[in-house]
């Protein structure tokens, strides 16, 4: 099974078991699995053989077609499972398994929703447009202007600038010599660890060219700072392709070579802690995932914002929302429920980061059932940053609300708005 499939399985396994209102604990217990891992196979981040397949389609009464798969000689067939007797019930089932698939598959296949990575940015990535050199000052402020529009979620500008972006940033890096050359290959990484990042948002394969391009150019600049913060983000594709202890070792490895004591190099080590820990939790080691965030959250006490093209904020109310998806993926939202009730969102420093924090706190609503609450945290992802609402993630679990909680006063219009509806079935809509 590829990495493609498993996504797309992933979604009909997580779009059942919304349908029927189990929690991801309660198919963990009865397939063998803990919630976390039933996490990472609705993310498409675990892959299962055939026999795990069947176990979990039975459990969820789901046919083996609906899954892609087919039957194997020998092997216990799904269809004997006892279906619904009520076949308008079944009908809606079908409806919602088709949906949530394709929701879940748009980062893959079909439209392309605003903010996502262009196909000019994966041409680039593996075939730079001709571009001349241009003085280093005027390479930092495009630079800057791109990373601006990541923090405020332009995530269609972004897209359309970094081709040249990069371009240019090559072509100046191969001109240059000795200092000059080190601070160009600084901006090219920057350049790069913005195209992972954007790739990143649309779930898109080629974010591990970006990140692995990224991390070679910082090595030769010689600097700290974008080392770690390649680092960073070579390490959330590593981790997206299930491999999350040796992403977790890789953080650690490279946050023990950042000098604490300094602000910029301080403020990386911290956020490279948060991503370890969040990678832990998904690879279901909660002591490590935890003991992480208490790390970070000391480290932030002696922390100060530091400003510049690497500027990299590292605070505890970043710590909070880390913590609160830290538990969602760990399968105990209630635990995040105290952490939100405190967590000042809106002195997160950028639209994108607040859109991200607002998205995890709908998540947990969700996991937790209340359907109004996850409504008005996604309203919140859109008014920080409509691009974010837009993304297939934010699609997949509006549709996902859209099917559960059909009645939550706004869930209809919000759902056409964003998208999340072009996946849906008429009949639900009506």
């Amino acid at each position: 099974m590829d990495v493609r499939s498993a996504r797309e399985i992933g979604a009909v396994i997580r779009g059942a078991r919304c349908y029927l209102r189990l929690t991801q604990a309660e198919v963990g217990r009865a397939c063998g699995y803990s919630a976390s891992s039933v996490s990472r196979i609705e993310s498409g981040h675990m892959h299962l053989g055939y026999v795990e397949l069947v176990k979990i389609a039975a459990f969820l009464d789901l046919t083996l077609d609906r899954l892609g798969i087919s039957p194997v000689p020998g092997m216990p067939p799904v269809d004997t499972v006892e279906r619904p007797a009520d076949e308008e019930d079944a009908v809606r089932r079908r409806n919602l398994l088709t949906g949530a698939l394709a929701a879940g598959a748009t980062a893959v296949v079909g439209s392309t929703p605003a903010g996502a990575a262009s196909p000019l940015l994966e041409q680039a990535l593996f075939r730079l447009p001709d571009a001349l050199p241009v003085p280093l000052k005027r390479l930092i402020h495009q630079t800057a202007k791109a990373r601006a529009d990541f923090r405020a979620a332009r995530y269609s500008s972004l897209g359309q600038v970094l081709p040249g972006l990069l371009a240019a940033a090559s072509a100046t890096r191969d001109t240059s010599t000795g200092h000059q050359r080190d601070q160009v290959n600084a901006v090219l990484s920057r350049a790069y660890v913005l195209a992972a990042e954007l790739a990143l948002k649309q779930h898109n394969d080629v974010a591990w060219v970006a990140a692995d391009r990224a991390l070679t150019a910082a090595r030769e600049s010689g600097h700290p700072v974008p080392v770690g913060e390649s680092a960073r983000v070579l390490a959330i594709t590593m981790r997206r392709s299930g491999q999350c202890s040796a992403a977790v070792r890789f953080l650690t490895q490279e946050a023990t070579g950042l000098d604490a004591g300094q602000a910029q190099t301080g403020a990386v080590r911290t956020t490279l802690m948060l991503t370890a820990s969040y990678t832990a939790a998904t690879g279901g080691d909660r002591t490590t995932a935890l003991d992480l965030l208490d790390e970070a959250a000391e480290e932030t006490k002696r922390r100060r914002a530091v400003t510049g093209l690497f500027t990299v904020e590292a605070t505890q109310n970043q710590v909070d929302g880390y913590r609160i998806s830290v538990f969602n993926v760990l399968g105990t939202p209630d635990e995040g429920v105290p952490v939100a009730s405190q967590l000042a969102i809106d002195r997160l420093p950028s639209p994108e980061r607040r859109a991200r924090t607002w998205t995890d706190t709908a998540r947990m609503w969700h996991a937790l059932g209340n359907g109004p609450q996850t409504l008005a945290a996604l309203r919140r992802v859109e008014q920080e940053a409509p691009q974010e609402a837009q993304r297939p993630a934010i699609r997949a679990l509006t549709s996902e609300l859209l099917y559960t909680s059909p009645r939550v006063p706004g869930i209809r219009e919000f759902a056409a708005r964003t998208g999340a509806t072009s996946a849906a079935p008429s009949g639900l809509l009506s």
